[in-house]
């Protein structure tokens, strides 16, 4: 099976669209019309048209505006706040107390926003103008405040975790599940290198020492709520008390009752529609790339690409690790230059299949593709938490650069890990739910 240039014209006018400044989604949309209209007219134009409507007709795509507009709501109603409180009792003793509470936050927050985007976002504007205070760099705080916010959609209930399953077709309890060893190891060696960076440039603690066991059991019971609610949902799943939509449903009660009755701070009147608008933009980004993925992988079924592809790997190597480290390779790359949500669309169907040819655990292969796009969201020269972080706090991206090489390495290490030790990412589902048929 051969592809010839004009066939493969729709994959090249994608890049060209997108780096000439056009957005992800009419790159991926003007492509597959520009090649059904006026390369391969044998189909109509209506059948793509049908195709953008039933890729929004999904009963389990309504877990993705549920779990972000829970986000928000925790995030007005001081959930978000109570977790920072945790965090710096745990963390604030160390050197680069606030730089360390930035990156627990993080993996916290992925029970929150589930968005690496809007992490960033939300620390870039609370907690770097105090860590600047403090006597930390601007870039310092913008670095660890992009690469912490990696590991937010890797923990359970993240955005990519719920895109990545309704593309493998997989269940989402164990997908969930499987996201909490691959964030925690995240956060660790990023943890680790702050506390070596803050040891060489004497950071300040915010607190003199570790806290007494009873403050630290207090903070936790007072911020128990924020902390329970990922496991929660994990749990709900489990037991068949809800479906994955359900469940989304079941977070927004969730953090309503208790930012409303238990810490107080939600107020109807002043946050409804904050949370509405938050949702909507949120909800519109993710699903619009979606149905533009959706829309653009019907072009490369059409051309048979993913057999080609998996032919072509398969010819290449049979060995699992190698393609593993292949696979590292091109997801590295694309994370660099797309948005995580449309590479992660794009990429999945052409290689899930050659993963599962080859024996890969699906939960492994998804894991690994989140951890490595993620990471890619971090490097230039389009990462796009990187712009978040620099456009909101001002910080030259030269300036961030320097900063954020060490992040990146700690990440790389995590990432041979979990691609070489599968059992890293299958454990905890194993556990809860039995081993998986392949």
């Amino acid at each position: 099976m051969t592809l010839t240039f004009t066939a493969m014209l729709p994959i090249f006018l994608v890049f060209i669209l997108y780096f000439l400044g056009m957005p992800i989604v009419y790159s991926l949309f003007g492509s597959t019309f520009f090649y059904f209209l006026f390369i391969d007219t044998t189909s109509q134009p209506f059948l793509i048209l049908q195709k953008v409507m039933n890729s929004t007709q999904s009963f389990s795509m309504l877990a993705i505006p549920f779990f972000i507009m829970s986000g928000s709501v925790m995030n007005f109603g001081g959930i978000s706040d109570k977790l920072m409180d945790f965090c710096e009792c745990v963390t604030g003793h160390m050197k680069g107390g606030l730089a360390q509470v930035n990156v627990l936050l993080s993996m916290l927050m992925g029970g929150c926003s589930g968005s690496a985007n809007a992490d960033c976002a939300m620390q870039s504007k609370m907690l770097v103008p105090e860590m600047e205070k403090r006597g930390y760099s601007k870039s310092f705080s913008a670095a660890i405040t992009a690469a912490s916010s990696a590991a937010t959609p890797v923990i359970p209930p993240g955005v990519n975790l719920i895109v990545f399953t309704l593309i493998a077709q997989a269940s989402l309890g164990r997908t969930f599940a499987a996201g909490y060893v691959p964030g925690i190891l995240m956060a660790i060696s990023m943890m680790i290198t702050v506390a070596i960076i803050a040891n060489k440039r004497n950071y300040p603690t915010t607190r003199d020492k570790f806290p007494p066991a009873k403050v630290i059991l207090k903070q936790a019971f007072i911020s128990f709520w924020g902390l329970f609610f990922p496991f929660g949902i994990i749990l709900g799943m489990r037991f068949g008390w809800f479906t994955p939509s359900e469940g989304g449903a079941f977070a927004v009660l969730y953090a309503v009752v208790i930012g409303k009755f238990v810490y107080r701070k939600l107020s109807f009147r002043e946050h409804l529609i904050p949370i509405l608008m938050d949702t909507i933009a949120g909800t519109s980004s993710v699903v619009l790339i979606m149905v533009s993925a959706n829309v653009f992988g019907q072009y490369m079924s059409w051309i048979n690409l993913p057999k080609i592809v998996a032919s072509g790997v398969l010819n290449l190597t049979d060995n699992k690790w190698v393609f593993m480290l292949l696979c590292n390779l091109v997801l590295l790359i694309m994370g660099m230059f797309l948005e995580g949500g449309a590479a992660l669309m794009i990429i999945t169907p052409l290689l899930l299949p050659v993963a599962r040819t080859l024996g890969i655990d699906v939960y492994h292969f998804g894991l690994v593709a989140i951890v490595n796009i993620m990471i890619g969201g971090i490097t230039p020269p389009f990462g796009s938490m990187m712009f978040t972080t620099c456009g909101i706090t001002k910080c030259p991206i030269s300036d961030f650069l320097k900063e954020v090489w060490p992040f990146i390495l700690s990440l790389f290490i995590v990432l041979i890990l979990l691609t070489f030790c599968p059992v890293l990412i299958t454990i905890v589902p194993d556990l809860i739910y039995g081993p998986a048929a392949m």
